[in-house]
């Protein structure tokens, strides 16, 4: 009698996602598979499937490879992140695109960016098991962001975990499948403040084969990761350094690299220098509304939000704190389980911005100085914050607050 093993056997036995497995079954490329109700057996001597790829290739005879810049520009991978439009035709330059998954992910994209994540995850969801490597992988990350915004919890983890599985399987892939999976592992971890995946690769490995736009996302990330590590003048250095050689002209990822400038000069007590980066992000993003990163690094920002969007586009404010909430809530649900690290959770967003600068050593002259208030407003919400927070002091504060 043949022996059989389960779906999550196989996957440990291989080293691959269960996703992956489901998926040879399914094409029949497991000789003796079979589908009990929803589940396959999986035969307990079987082979693992050889990756038709790596088999075209062993044909083939030895190539010189495509230059670097070439080597994701004509999959369906984060297309709208890596085209440099003109702002304020964000959703033209999207429309505009080939029918089909490019064009799909890229209206994903807008929705996203221009905080709608409602129609971003109904866009994302059909290619989470998609073929198409491109799009699996930005259906993945976009699906799990916008979950985040909605409270589908459950959902957002579901793609997180294809994101690392993705990175896990990329060890025999193309170069092409490695250096897209490293791209979005590292955004999904990074960007929620989670440990880098184990087996994540260098950056100097695959940033070289990501195109020009998702490289400057890519850096953003890099930069964003170096701030965490309390590394501001560095993370500061690489923003400055990736604009100059050209991110500027791709919006998207030029938004986030401005939000990180903002995050840096602030930690580093040099706020007129963030002023300037935050009006450069809110002038490319303000045309199309793409005002989802606002909301997602409002905790980051050091009140910078308060002191600069909200005097002079109060609705705008008001609607990026709307965002922040619903992208806290959701963020806080993943991350506090996993890292251990009780971030606040019941302070106004001013209490929370006050509460993060008080923790960074500004005085409560410099805090009212930057926010355009007086000292006693300050004091009254830091000690609200305090009080909220059942700490003695000002230092105790830091151990809710946003690394």
């Amino acid at each position: 009698m043949k022996n059989y093993i389960s779906v999550r056997e196989a996957a440990e036995k291989w080293g691959v996602s269960e996703r992956r497995i489901n998926q040879y079954c399914s094409e029949g490329r497991i000789s003796g598979a079979q589908k009990i109700g929803k589940v396959w057996a999986v035969p307990a001597d079987a082979e693992k499937p050889e990756d038709p790829r790596r088999t075209r290739q062993k044909g083939k005879s030895a190539q010189a490879e495509p230059a670097p810049d070439r080597l994701l520009n004509n999959i369906n991978f984060m297309p709208l992140m890596n085209t440099a439009f003109v702002p304020g035709h964000c959703l033209e330059a999207a429309q505009a695109m080939a029918a089909g998954p490019q064009r799909d992910i890229a209206l994903a994209e807008y929705h996203y960016f221009s905080g709608q994540p409602l129609a971003a995850a109904k866009e994302a969801e059909p290619y989470l098991t998609s073929p198409d490597m491109g799009a699996r992988l930005s259906a993945c990350l976009i699906y799990a962001y916008s979950n985040l915004s909605i409270g589908k919890i459950m959902r957002a983890r579901f793609a997180l975990g294809e994101l690392n599985a993705s990175l896990d399987d990329a060890g025999g892939q193309s170069p092409q499948f490695r250096a897209a999976s490293a791209f979005v592992a590292s955004a999904g971890a990074v960007l929620l403040h989670l440990p880098l995946p184990k087996e994540m690769p260098e950056g100097g490995r695959f940033l070289p084969m990501l195109p020009p736009g998702l490289r400057a996302f890519a850096l953003y990330v890099q930069a964003h990761y170096l701030y965490l590590k309390e590394e501001y003048a560095h993370s500061a250095g690489i923003v400055e350094a990736t604009l100059a050689m050209g991110a500027a002209d791709y919006p998207i990822p030029a938004i986030y690299l401005h939000l990180v400038a903002v995050m840096d000069y602030m930690s580093l007590k040099l706020p007129e220098r963030a002023r300037e980066h935050l009006l450069t992000a809110w002038e490319i993003a303000r045309p199309d509304d793409l005002i989802e990163g606002f909301g997602e690094h409002h905790g980051l920002l050091g009140a910078m939000l308060e002191a600069v969007i909200k005097p002079k586009w109060p609705e705008d404010f008001k609607r990026i704190i709307g965002i922040t909430y619903r992208f806290s809530s959701g963020w806080r649900r993943v991350h506090n389980p996993l890292t251990g690290h009780d971030v606040a959770d019941n302070l106004t967003t001013t209490e929370f911005a006050m509460a993060m600068l008080a923790a960074r050593g500004w005085t409560n002259q410099e805090i009212a100085e930057h926010m355009h208030v007086s000292v006693n407003t300050v004091k009254s919400h830091i000690s609200d914050a305090i009080r909220k927070l059942n700490v003695e002091n000002r230092k105790e504060l830091k151990k809710h607050m946003l690394q």
